[in-house]
């Protein structure tokens, strides 16, 4: 059986040579003062320090440990001064002493650390009045915190861990076909964001609100100030490689407009979706302050005169243009969760009455915590009734939430839920071709088409005038200008790396200084770590295979060598399997066992039949596996390219498959995978379901075979499911019994997820996950797993 590969696009990438630009849109080295290279010249030396320099740590074990004890482990002061008194305890024999004396000395270490240094600086507003009269908020001050920005890109830009990893000039990438791809952020259309926070108490005074905006936009161009040379003058920067080479230059607050209005566009705030119209610009805002009043720009066009966006000040800047969307607050949280995730809940109250509406959400509830294991997909052990919801809450709803309401609703709801997830999985795609961006097109056509379903049953019978619905018409040309947003939203560091975790470490009191040094410090030993990386003093984090009793998570990023797909077993196998086939056969209760294992043999030494035919009498007799030793495994670990989901600099991700008897203290898990059967065909149709029962290999001759044993699911009908879009499959049966057999590790290309076909029967209370996949005739193949699912089972 072939393993299926995905290829990385081929095709041309042609340079953007901007008009007189033509040496500037060049990747032509320079020197630090821009004078151009010949072709060929190496790159100065990013430093002059030896191998054996660790400044401004005394050796690798120094490094290593502040490293492990600030950045990885997280370890409050008090602990590591037990630690280290410990440390020099056990040294103190040998008249030697530990790594650091107290905290204070390893905080002072990663602080003299040069790499990576952006300093915090602080802007101060003045008072507004000072008279007895005026409100508190007019009479304080206001701190901005920030890092120069030009420093903290210049420090991006020099990081040797992005050598190869981004692309340093604009260009536009054609496919074979002649198509053009966008992909990342110089593969665009040349627009960029910035969106820093400033925390203000809330105050109900509308004159403390203006307030507060004009001093957003005021402390914007204070920050960014640094960067507007570099908007009309080329400024030399050394990139990832060492060369150096010449550099280009929240939604209503930021485009000073007013609430439910278009940031981006025209468009009335009644109906902004009815209507065909112009983009918002600089000029036409300028234009109608001129020829209007007050009250008309708010009233007609939704401007508030009171605000002047920060890009006024800067060449070459357009608010209305350079904002990009954001999918989890505006599409993911917004539209599904408080949209159409609410407007099933109301269809259905609508609809029924209250008993009978309650039972049908109970039954949605027991769906959903019905739904098979899947490495790092959030159980819903109540289903999705709680108050208090979060990013991550909806992500995870979207995933399983399809199959729960089939049945229940009416089928142009699934539908219309479908055309809405087929949208935000094609958004977060990372590389896009103009076929992709017209399955874009077709999906918000299609949402809008039959969100129609929830006006018709008086659900929204005012129609879709909503800003966050309305976003998702503008994401093909956001695509085209900024590239593939990825997950791109407004708190991708706000919420989690900037403050959620500096806070949880700080002492609570005053801590907004100590959040800012222990981010400071994790951006030194980042720059520290990649420096001796490349000077060869410390090896690249590589990710290894784990072993069988690491409690990680069950799929996370890999920072490694790009591979399409590589499934491997774990390191170490299971002790309590007999290692004979025979008896291995009565312990798992599969009498056909050896014979399986002698077809499977035959046909990988011999190129045999289609491994579905029964007959394998010659296998039997030409080969003899009753001495191999055999050893099995609970747990494979696949490895693949899927830039979509959460991934390493490369691209590469990794998750488990388990097949296992037991599963923390649940009961037996046996997850499913994809088998590539035909590389030729593309998508869901060169692939096929099966269901892992063992884990095992055995040597033969002098090689290893890596193996599964599987049961096989065909798929039901040629095309996916009208309303879910998801294909469906159900076990392929060989007689009475499921069709089983032995498949190399090479024929699988990673974890399957499969989510009951729930069909008109109700789930009893109590009943458990761990039994779905041995309880239901037929199953959804869950394309919503995750990004990379979504791209292969089309």
């Amino acid at each position: 059986m072939a393993r299926g590969r995905r290829q990385k696009p081929t095709g041309p990438r042609i340079q953007c040579l901007f008009p007189g630009c033509p040496e500037r849109a060049k990747r032509r080295p320079c020197d630090e003062t821009g004078v151009y290279l010949p072709e060929g010249t190496p790159p100065p030396p990013r430093t002059a320090a030896a191998k054996t320099d660790w400044s401004p740590y005394e050796d690798s074990v120094q490094f290593n440990v502040a490293d492990f004890l600030f950045r990885k482990v997280q370890m409050s002061s008090k602990n590591i001064d037990e630690l280290l008194e410990l440390w020099a305890l056990s040294k103190m024999k040998n008249d030697d002493l530990g790594p650091f004396q107290d905290y204070r000395h390893l905080y002072e270490t990663i602080d003299s650390t040069a790499l990576g240094d952006a300093p915090w600086q602080c802007y101060r507003t003045e008072p507004l009045a000072v008279g007895e009269d005026a409100p508190v908020w007019a009479r304080q001050s206001y701190e901005i915190w920030y890092r120069d920005p030009e420093t903290v890109i210049a420090n991006m830009l020099d990081n040797p861990d992005f050598d190869s990893a981004f692309d340093s000039v604009p260009y536009v990438h054609l496919d074979a076909a002649g198509k053009r791809r966008w992909s990342d952020f110089m593969s665009a259309n040349f627009v960029i964001e910035y969106t820093p926070t400033i925390p203000v108490p809330h105050d109900n005074d509308p004159a403390f609100r203006t307030f507060k905006r004009q001093l957003y936009h005021a402390s914007l161009a204070a920050i960014l100030s640094s960067l507007k040379p570099g908007m009309t003058v080329p400024v030399v920067r050394r990139c990832p490689d060492r060369h150096f080479r010449p550099d280009y230059p929240e939604q209503v607050m930021l485009a000073g407009i007013v609430q439910n209005w278009c940031a981006k566009c025209t468009a009335l705030s009644t109906d902004l979706d009815g209507h065909i119209c112009g983009r918002r610009t600089h000029e036409l805002t300028e234009e109608l302050l001129a020829a209007f009043s007050g009250d008309e720009l708010w009233d007609e066009y939704g401007i508030d005169e009171d605000i002047i966006p920060f890009t006024c000040d800067f060449p070459r800047a357009d608010i209305h243009e350079m904002l990009s969307s954001d999918l989890l607050h505006q599409i993911i949280k917004g539209s599904f969760k408080d949209h159409l995730v609410t407007w099933v809940g109301e269809y259905l109250y609508l609809e029924h009455p209250k008993a009978t509406a309650d039972g049908i959400m109970d039954e949605i509830n027991r769906r959903i915590a019905a739904v098979p294991a899947f490495p790092c997909l959030r159980r819903f052990k109540q289903g999705h009734r709680f108050k208090q919801w979060t990013g991550d809450d909806s992500k995870a709803l979207m995933k399983v939430y399809l199959p729960a309401i089939k049945g229940l609703v009416p089928p142009a709801i699934v539908e219309a839920l479908s055309a809405f997830l087929d949208f935000c999985y094609l958004v977060r795609r990372a590389d896009f071709d103009e076929d992709t961006l017209d399955e874009v097109d077709q999906a918000v056509q299609k949402f809008h088409i039959r969100r129609e379903i929830f006006r018709d049953l008086g659900v929204h019978p005012d129609g879709f005038s909503l800003p966050r619905q309305h976003s998702i018409t503008h994401y093909r040309a956001n695509i085209e200008d900024f590239g593939a947003p990825g997950g791109v939203c407004s708190s991708i560091t706000r919420h989690i790396t900037a403050v959620k975790k500096p806070w949880r470490r700080s002492s609570r009191y005053e801590a907004l200084s100590q959040m800012l040094l222990t981010n400071q410090r994790l951006d030194k030993l980042a720059a520290a770590r990649a420096d001796f990386v490349e000077r060869g003093m410390i090896p690249p984090v590589f990710v290894s295979v784990p072993d069988k009793d690491e409690d990680e998570e069950e799929g996370a990023p890999v920072d490694g060598v790009r591979v399409d797909g590589n499934v491997v077993l774990a390191r170490r196998r299971e002790r309590m399997y007999p290692p004979l086939a025979q008896a291995l056969a009565d312990h798992i209760h599969l009498p056909e066992f050896p014979h399986l294992l002698a077809r499977f043999l035959y046909d990988q030494l011999y190129s045999g039949p289609d491994p579905s035919d029964s007959n394998s009498s010659e296998a039997q007799d030409t080969v003899d596996i009753s001495e191999h030793r055999i050893s099995v495994f609970h747990l494979a670990v696949a490895t693949f390219y899927a830039p979509s989901d959460p991934s390493g600099i490369r691209g590469m991700r990794r998750e488990r498959i388990r097949s296992t008897p037991t599963w923390r203290k649940h009961g037996p898990r046996r997850d499913c995978a994809f088998a590539v059967e035909n590389q030729q065909e593309r998508g869901f149709r060169g692939m096929s379901v099966v269901r892992i029962k063992l884990f095992f290999s055995f040597s033969h001759d002098g090689v290893d075979y890596p193996c599964a044993l599987v049961e096989w699911f065909k798929k039901v009908g040629r095309s996916p499911d009208v309303e879910t879009g998801m294909w469906i499959v159900e076990p392929e049966m060989a007689g009475r019994n499921r069709l089983t057999t032995i498949v190399h590790l090479d024929s699988l290309l990673r974890g399957a997820h499969l989510i009951p076909v729930y069909g008109a029967a109700h789930i009893p209370i109590g009943f458990r996950y761990i039994h779905s996949l041995n309880a239901f005739k037929s199953f959804h193949v869950n394309k919503y797993v995750d990004h990379h699912a979504n791209e292969i089972t089309f």
